[in-house]
C-alpha cells in the first residue's frame, strides 16, 4: 500500500510478528500506531525505510530484543513512544546506545520507553538529544549510575519522567537551565544530597516528585518564589528542619506531601490533596485545616496525632476521601458535613473515639460529654464533690474507730504482724505445724529446698520451705535476704507476707515462713534462677514485685 499515510490500529486484540519487510512497501507512511495490542517479537529494521514517519506509537504490546538503533534514521521522527513493553539493553552494552542514534532525530518531540527491563546507564549523549524535545520519559525501568548533567541541554523539556529507577548521586546542577520545564518526577531512586536551590530557577514548574530518595537537609526557602507550584512530593525521605516560613506563600499549592507537620497550612485554600501519613507527627490536628475549602483527599494515617478531631473539618464540602487511622486521638468523631459518608476504617486504632455506631465506637453519650451541657455538668459535679467529701470524711473516722478497737482484742503477735514486723516463730513449732515435714504436707520440691504446708498452733496456715544447705552459693543467697524485707513489708492483698526466717549452725536446715489464708485452694509460681517455690493463694494472680528491687523476678 504505498500510498497509505495513516495506519491506526490502536486498542485491539491483534497479536502476532510485524513483517520483516513492512517498511518497505510502506514508503509514504507517517503515522504508524498500534498502541494497546498483543503485538510481540522484534521491530523490524526495515521501518527505518518508511522515511516519512512522523509519528510511532508501539507502546503497550509485547515485543522484546533489543530497540533498534536504525530508528535514527528516520530524519522526521517527532513521536516515538515505546513504553510498556519488554525490550532488553544488548548484553555487552554499557548503557544506551540507540539513544545516541536518535540524535539524529532533530524534530523528536517525545521520547518514551519507560516500564522496560532495560537496566543500563542513560547515556550522556542524551544532551545531544533534539533541543526540540518537550516530554522525556524513562521511569520504571531499571535505569542505573547518575542523571547526565548533559540533560541540561535539552532547554525546551515541559516534562522529565525518571521515576521508580536506581538512580544514585545527586540532582546534577544542569537542572536549573531547563526553563520551561513544568514537571519532573525522580520518585522512587536512590538520589541523595540536599535538595538543590536551583529548582528555584524552574519559573514555570508546576510539580516537583523527589518523594521516596535520600535526600537531606532542608527544604530551599527559596521555592517560594516558584508561584506556578501546584503539587510537591517530598515525603520518604531523611529531610530534618523545619518548613521555611516564606513557603507558606505559594497559595496556589493542589497538592502537598511533606516531612513534617506544616502549621500555617490553613492558608492554602486552592489545597486539593494533603497526605502526611506514615511520619511522626505529634500534637493535635489544626483548627486551620477546615480553611482548605477545595480539599477532597486528606491522608494523617499512622502518626502520633492526639486530641479531638476538629469540627471545623465538617466545612469541607469536597472531601470525599479521609485517613486518621493509627493516631492517638480521643473525643467525638464528626457527623456532619462529609463525615456522613465516611467509615470507621478512616478512624481505626486510635485511642477513644466515640460517635455514630456505624463508626464502630463507643456511642456519643457515654464517655463525653457535649460542650453545650459542660457548664451544668460541672455544676453539678461540684454538688457531688462536696456530698462524696462528707461520705468519705465520715466512712474514714468510722474505719478509724473500728480498727482502734479492734487492737484492743488482737494479740501482740498480730499486731506485729500487721505492722510488717517479723513474727518469732521456733524450730518445734514448725515441726509441729508441718506434722514433723510429712510427705503428705509436700507442696512442692526445688534444686536448693522443699517447700511444706503447715499450720500453726494459733491456726494460721502457712508454707514453710526448707533449704538444703548442700551449695555455698544457697548458703550466700539465702543469708543476704533481699527479697525477705521487701516482701515482708508490702502490703497488698495478694502478696504473700513472710513470717520468719530460722538460721541456725547447729541445725541442718534453714527455713522460711509465708503466712496463707486458711482458705486458699490455687497455686502461684514464683520464680528466681536458683528456685521455685509454689504456695498456696486464693485464686490464680499475679504479683508484681520490681525485681530491680528484690532481686527477684516473679510471675504467675
Amino acid at each position: 500500500m504505498s500510498t497509505l499515510r495513516l495506519l491506526g490500529l490502536t486498542y485491539n486484540k491483534l497479536s502476532g510478528r510485524l513483517p520483516s519487510s513492512m517498511g518497505y512497501g510502506l514508503i509514504k507512511l507517517e503515522e504508524l500506531s498500534l498502541y494497546g495490542n498483543e503485538f510481540d517479537g522484534v521491530i523490524p529494521a526495515s521501518i527505518s525505510n518508511a522515511s516519512k514517519l512522523t509519528t510511532s506509537e508501539l507502546g503497550e504490546n509485547r515485543f522484546s530484543g533489543p530497540i533498534p538503533s536504525s530508528l535514527g534514521n528516520l530524519r522526521l521522527l517527532a513521536w516515538l513512544v515505546l513504553s510498556a513493553n519488554y525490550f532488553t539493553a544488548d548484553p555487552s552494552a554499557r548503557e544506551l546506545s540507540f539513544i545516541s542514534y536518535l540524535a539524529n532525530c532533530k524534530h523528536l518531540k517525545l521520547l518514551g520507553f519507560n516500564d522496560n527491563p532495560l537496566h543500563i546507564f542513560l547515556p550522556i549523549s542524551v544532551g545531544n538529544l533534539s533541543t526540540s524535545m518537550e516530554k522525556f520519559y524513562a521511569y520504571e525501568w531499571g535505569i542505573k549510575g547518575t542523571i547526565p548533567n548533559a540533560i541540561g541541554n535539552l532547554s525546551n523539556l515541559l516534562s522529565l519522567g525518571l521515576g521508580g529507577n536506581k538512580l544514585t548521586g545527586t540532582i546534577p546542577v544542569g537542572l536549573k537551565y531547563l526553563q520551561k520545564l513544568q514537571a519532573f518526577d525522580f520518585s522512587g531512586n536512590q538520589l541523595s544530597g540536599p535538595i538543590p536551590g536551583c529548582l528555584c530557577k524552574l519559573n514555570r514548574l508546576y510539580e516537583v516528585h523527589l518523594e521516596q530518595n535520600r535526600f537531606h537537609g532542608s527544604i530551599p526557602s527559596c521555592l517560594s518564589n516558584v508561584s506556578s507550584l501546584r503539587g510537591i512530593f517530598f515525603d520518604g525521605n531523611l529531610l530534618n528542619s523545619s518548613i521555611p516560613a516564606s513557603f507558606w506563600n505559594l497559595t496556589d499549592l493542589l497538592k502537598l506531601f511533606l516531612f513534617q507537620f506544616p502549621s500555617p497550612i490553613g492558608g492554602l485554600q486552592s489545597l486539593e490533596t494533603l497526605s502526611l501519613a506514615q511520619n511522626k507527627f505529634e500534637g493535635p490536628i489544626p483548627e486551620s485545616l477546615g480553611h482548605l475549602s477545595s480539599l477532597e483527599v486528606l491522608d494523617l494515617s499512622k502518626n502520633n496525632l492526639s486530641g479531638l478531631i476538629p469540627k471545623s473539618l465538617e466545612a469541607l464540602s469536597y472531601l470525599y476521601h479521609i485517613n486518621l487511622s493509627f493516631n492517638h486521638l480521643r473525643g467525638e468523631i464528626p457527623s456532619s458535613g462529609p463525615f456522613k459518608n465516611f467509615t470507621y476504617e478512616s478512624f481505626i486504632f486510635n485511642d477513644d473515639l466515640c460517635g455514630a455506631q456505624r463508626f464502630h465506637v463507643h456511642p456519643f453519650s457515654s464517655p463525653w460529654i457535649h460542650k453545650s451541657s459542660q457548664k451544668k455538668v460541672f455544676h453539678m459535679l461540684g454538688i457531688l464533690s462536696g456530698i462524696a467529701a462528707s461520705v468519705i470524711a465520715v466512712t474514714t473516722v468510722a474505719i478509724l474507730l473500728l480498727r482502734c478497737r479492734r487492737k484492743d482484742e488482737v494479740s501482740t503477735n498480730t499486731n506485729l504482724l500487721s505492722m510488717g514486723l517479723p513474727k518469732r516463730i521456733s524450730y518445734y513449732e514448725l515441726v509441729q505445724a508441718t506434722n514433723g515435714y510429712h510427705e503428705s504436707n509436700l507442696l512442692g520440691k526445688g534444686s536448693f529446698g522443699t517447700v511444706y504446708k503447715g499450720i500453726l498452733t494459733d491456726g494460721t496456715v502457712v508454707a514453710v520451705k526448707v533449704f538444703a544447705c548442700l551449695a555455698e552459693v544457697t548458703s550466700r543467697s539465702f543469708d543476704m535476704e533481699p527479697e525477705c524485707e521487701v516482701l515482708r513489708n508490702l502490703c497488698h492483698r495478694n502478696l504473700i507476707k513472710e513470717l520468719d526466717v530460722i538460721s541456725s549452725n547447729s541445725l541442718s536446715f534453714k527455713t522460711r515462713s509465708w503466712c496463707v489464708r486458711s482458705n486458699l485452694r490455687a497455686y502461684i509460681v514464683l520464680e528466681t534462677v536458683a528456685e521455685k517455690i509454689i504456695l498456696e493463694i486464693v485464686s490464680l494472680v499475679c504479683i508484681s514485685v520490681d525485681a530491680r528491687i528484690t532481686q527477684w523476678p516473679v510471675y504467675c
